[in-house]
């Protein structure tokens, strides 16, 4: 709203101005011919095509003071217009290759950036075969302005151990170090880090053993693995599991919005086009 008063004051000064010069004008030169230009601009329409619209504002010809072709006016109102996101490239088909999540859902990025998702889970082979993939495109290739979450799914007391592990690292700080580390932990080492008959204590057992072989002290894992932030960030995977509808991984969600997995996308260098496209689709530069 305050950019919208702000634009509206600045075309009230220019027409003001405006009017001053082609008063003096007339006074000074008598009769002063105009050409009546029509200012064209481009805007996307909903299936991403450009389409031109006249905007109907004339240019001054023969003023000394306001150069040809510039209208201070259109220069004022595009001050105080709204930036406008890339469209979806129309290789990408909604409901096909993504889909549109209804309702849409908040994310935990500030406004300039854009959220994209993995939601994936330890002990899944599909998210261990594209690890490699995606660590490259986290940390080499996407844009400035995305922002890479990873969610654990919550199923079941598997799934939650694994949560419980991945939510761990990632307090001690060793996020960078040791998650991929897990994965080949799992399946290449045979090591599932978890009960395979839901015992709690067990997981705990095995998930500490492993840390420690890591680097990490059994003090610092023991106040960590059950902490309060711990705990707070599990409560919240199980929520976006069921906000997301999630039912199978690894998934993917682009600012709340989209999702997507590698089956729809086509394959894994598809789905990573796609994330970089629709990331694009929603940043407002």
């Amino acid at each position: 709203m305050k950019k919208l008063l702000t634009g509206i004051i600045a075309i009230a000064v220019v027409s003001v101005v405006l009017s001053a010069i082609g008063v003096l004008r007339h006074a000074g030169h008598g009769s002063t011919s105009h050409r009546a230009t029509v200012a064209r601009i481009s805007v996307h329409n909903a299936s991403g095509g450009a389409v031109e619209k006249n905007t109907g504002m004339a240019e001054e010809s023969e003023s000394a003071d306001i150069p040809s072709g510039f209208s201070p006016i259109a220069a004022a109102v595009a001050a105080t217009t709204p930036s406008v996101a890339a469209p979806i490239p129309s290789r990408w088909v909604d409901g096909k290759n993504y889909s549109t999540l209804v309702p849409a859902q908040p994310t935990s990025s500030s406004p300039d950036k854009v959220e994209a998702v993995e939601v994936f889970w330890y002990g899944c082979p599909h998210c261990f075969a594209l690890d490699p993939s995606l660590e490259t495109w986290r940390t080499k290739n996407k844009a400035p302005y995305v922002e890479f979450v990873r969610v654990p799914v919550m199923w079941g007391p598997v799934h939650k151990a694994h949560a419980r592990l991945f939510y761990t690292i990632q307090a001690l700080g060793k996020s960078e170090q040791l998650h991929s580390a897990v994965f080949r932990e799992i399946h290449v080492m045979n090591n599932f880090l978890a009960s395979k008959t839901n015992d709690d204590k067990e997981s705990e057992q095995l998930q500490k053993k492993f840390l420690m072989e890591h680097g990490v002290s059994a003090a610092d894992f023991d106040k960590t693995y059950r902490s309060f932030s711990v705990e707070s960030k599990l409560a919240r995977a199980d929520e976006l599991t069921k906000r997301y509808k999630v039912t199978g991984v690894p998934f993917f969600v682009v600012n709340g919005k989209y999702t997507a997995d590698v089956g729809t996308a086509g394959g894994e260098p598809q789905l990573i086009t796609m994330l970089d496209d629709l990331s694009a689709a929603e940043h407002k530069r």
